[in-house]
């Protein structure tokens, strides 16, 4: 199956908002066998708007729509399809019950613009959204598909994975299926080479991906079921497993702060943090994790490091010394980094972390001068990398 994606608004345009839920979708499709050709944003224009979903009618399968799906004027979406098609939109009773409920429940009156809400047309009906006041669309004639979901990505996310995906799920003839592993502490290139036993296995395909938090391995297997393709993929996870071992933390959408916590929670033991320069921002990552409650001691937050000394890796050692001590927890960590213009270390972007556990301390120093905030997540992942390593130590 065809595809392509169209992101509908002005602000878009204008740079006043970055369209993730395009790129959010691309990521969606492969997993459903189908392939993604042509991407386009289009102002709010009703002539540019049915321009372009004509081209997409004509030479994709499936057109993909977000954004202008609102009350006003320039949500122009259900017009352009309704004019597209030469089809006159109406009133669903069911639709406006369900909007004027919507607003009656917070004690608003619904203001009468939002009637357009509750529209439909001959060849559409309407996909729910249970986040907000815009049901989308899922039009379909000819053998071709319109789906039009609302611009707001949580509402977007929440309909393409409960409403869309299950429909669409099958039309194309095959799935493909992936499944990522996550390691620590190898190179990308040294990774490539222990996964070339896998390589030639047959259906599947393995690739290496640099991240943040290390290097993955993904395995993808395309076949005419989610549950064969699965079958395919079983042999290559165990060898990959038994060459990578314990250098494997996680899988698909495991986090190293969802790692750490959980691991943290089987063994009953806690972490606290001290940090300067990062602003709070470690703490706030590992109580992201929702295995937290119970591992996570608490966080301490200095403006700077004065109290231990300038940024050096001896610093940072004294900080993650008092967190633990001061929290009461199993490990400390500390961040102590110089962030701005005016360090008086050897470069801005230097920063130091280090980890005290039952088994000692480990430290380490990272430079990087790609700005404040990219510094401060490079710290916060350097410093769940180090915690990690400190913790494999203990087993």
């Amino acid at each position: 199956m065809k595809a392509e994606i169209v992101a509908i608004g002005t602000e878009i345009l204008l740079g006043e908002i970055v369209d993730t839920n395009s790129a959010w979708i691309a990521q969606q499709l492969p997993a459903l066998g189908i392939d993604l050709n042509h991407t386009s944003v289009v102002g709010d224009n009703m002539g540019r708007v049915v321009g372009t979903l004509e081209r997409a009618w004509e030479r994709s399968e499936l057109v993909i729509t977000t954004g202008g799906l609102g009350p006003t004027e320039d949500d122009l979406t259900r017009e352009a399809i309704a004019r597209l098609l030469g089809e006159d939109p109406y009133v669903v009773p069911e639709l406006e019950e369900r909007l004027r409920g919507f607003f009656a429940r917070r004690g608003i009156e619904m203001p009468e613009a939002n009637i357009k809400q509750a529209w439909l047309i001959a060849s559409a009906r309407a996909i729910d959204n249970p986040r907000g006041t815009a049901p989308g669309w899922w039009t379909e004639r000819d053998g071709r598909i319109i789906v039009s979901m609302p611009g707001v990505p949580p509402e977007m996310e929440r309909m393409w994975v409960h409403e869309v995906a299950p429909q669409l799920e099958g039309r194309s003839g095959s799935v493909l299926v992936t499944r990522t592993l996550k390691t620590a502490g190898i190179g990308e290139g040294t990774v490539d080479e222990m996964a070339r036993p896998v390589f030639d296995m047959p259906g599947i395909g393995v690739g290496t991906y640099a991240r943040a938090d290390g290097v993955h391995l993904r395995i993808g297997a395309k076949a005419a079921t989610r549950e064969e393709a699965q079958r395919l993929i079983e042999p290559v996870e165990r060898e990959l497993d038994a060459i990578f071992g314990n250098a494997i933390w996680g899988r698909d959408e495991d986090t190293l702060e969802g790692f750490i916590a959980r691991t943290l929670g089987e063994r009953g033991q806690t972490v606290g943090t001290l940090e300067s320069a990062t602003g709070g921002l470690l703490a706030s990552t590992l109580s992201d994790a929702p295995e937290a409650d119970g591992a996570f001691a608490g966080g301490l937050v200095a403006g700077g490091a004065e109290a231990f000394g300038p940024p050096a890796a001896e610093t940072a050692e004294a900080m993650a010394a008092a967190a633990r001590e001061r929290l009461g927890s199993d490990y400390g960590v500390g961040i102590s980094a110089a962030l701005g213009p005016d360090a008086t270390i050897e470069q801005p972007g230097t920063f130091f972390v280090a980890v005290t556990g039952p088994g000692g301390t480990r430290s380490m120093k990272m430079v990087m001068a790609q700005g404040r905030g990219a510094t401060k997540r490079r710290a916060i992942t350097t410093a769940l990398m180090l915690l990690r390593g400190s913790m494999l130590e203990e087993e």
